[in-house]
């Protein structure tokens, strides 16, 4: 197995009982599995366990961007909560970049837990007043709206938007926080799920953000 279980909302240690699973921390959860190492064999493990769940990735990737991370909420494929991916690489203005998308169920809480908010969800400033960006998920235009970080554990080291696409949460962290300018430029999700032969040109690599 190339995917290690944890807790969806924090980074306390799980166990496997004959219930279920169990974080220290949050009791009975359903358990995130994520790759100690980014690679095409543990991105083919994740696919295997999003059944009927979308993995979003920025697509086409720019040249030089790598897939640094990915990981999946759900005890059975049948039952997946969440995916997120990271992908990273650089921009002449800001340098380094992560892009984190995370699609999630309402009280899953992995978005929140990467973008470091304190809320569960995205919170009370999606959809008031007008969108701080907008991108493009496969045909469909989504708006996505500013979430505050600073009342919650993170600094100010990210931009955080977040909406709702498909009935789902959609959140979008970025690393530095002066990268949300790069969302200016019409990006677009696509589910690699659907994706078929495409998928073996995924360069994967570079160190996973830290959350």
């Amino acid at each position: 197995m190339t995917l290690s279980a944890g807790c969806p909302r924090c980074a306390a240690p799980v166990t496997e009982t004959p219930a279920g699973w169990v974080c220290v921390e949050h009791a009975e959860i359903d358990p995130l599995w994520r790759p100690d190492e980014a690679s095409y064999d543990a991105f083919g493990e994740h696919l295997r366990r999003t059944t009927a769940f979308p993995t979003y990735l920025p697509w086409p990737m720019s040249p030089g961007w790598t897939v640094s991370d990915f990981a999946v909420v759900g005890a059975q494929p049948e039952r997946v909560r969440a995916t997120m991916t990271c992908t990273s690489g650089t921009s002449a203005l800001d340098g380094p970049v992560d892009v984190v998308v995370v699609s999630e169920e309402a009280g899953t809480g992995l978005g929140a837990r990467i973008a470091g908010t304190r809320h569960g969800d995205p919170g009370p400033e999606v959809g008031h007043g007008p969108p701080g960006v907008r991108v493009r998920l496969e045909r469909q235009v989504v708006p996505l709206w500013p979430v505050s970080t600073c009342l919650g554990s993170a600094e100010w080291d990210r931009s955080v938007v977040a909406g709702e696409a498909e009935g789902r949460w959609l959140w979008m962290v970025l690393r530095p926080a002066s990268a949300l300018l790069l969302l200016r430029d019409d990006w677009i999700l696509r589910d690699v799920s659907r994706r078929g032969p495409e998928l073996v040109e995924l360069p994967f690599g570079g160190p996973a953000p830290s959350w």
